[in-house]
């Protein structure tokens, strides 16, 4: 899996780097930030691409809170979607949508958020970001852990 990750080829899970932060003992964006970072306040590092073009997650900055609090700037190409495990009893995120609908789905349930609204849900359970849409969406994802 590793070769297939420094290829190209395959693209790993948020949560798959979420463990191995916390294996190593350092927190998910001292991962994936660039060396030169003297820490988390400026990031910018693409951590995340999907199948349809224009779908990525961008880490923006963290600020400290409990554990880690994240700031993303997503896009999800036409048709695409991303699976978000749950992260934490006490957790929650924050969604806002620039451009296009953004679906969030919550097992059977799904809310639908369009640009220049937002949602604020516990990050307790798992849910699916899904774009149905002709056209990408672009959404500002904070995450606090």
């Amino acid at each position: 899996m590793i070769s297939a990750i420094e290829g190209g080829e395959t693209n790993v899970s948020l949560a798959s780097i979420d463990r191995l932060a916390a294996a190593m003992s350092v927190t998910f964006s001292e991962i994936v930030r660039p060396p030169d970072a003297a820490d988390g306040r400026r990031v910018n590092s693409l951590a995340w691409q999907g199948k349809a073009a224009g779908s990525e997650a961008r880490l923006l900055g963290t600020a400290p809170s409990t554990k880690e609090t994240e700031l993303w700037l997503w896009s999800l190409g036409p048709g695409d979607s991303y699976r978000s495990e749950a992260h934490s009893e006490i957790g929650h995120e924050m969604i806002f949508v620039v451009d296009g609908l953004l679906i969030i789905e919550f097992g059977n349930d799904e809310f639908h958020v369009a640009g220049g609204d937002f949602k604020i849900f516990s990050s307790a359970s798992s849910c699916t970001f899904v774009n149905r849409e002709p056209t990408p969406v672009r959404f500002v994802r904070c995450v606090v852990l």
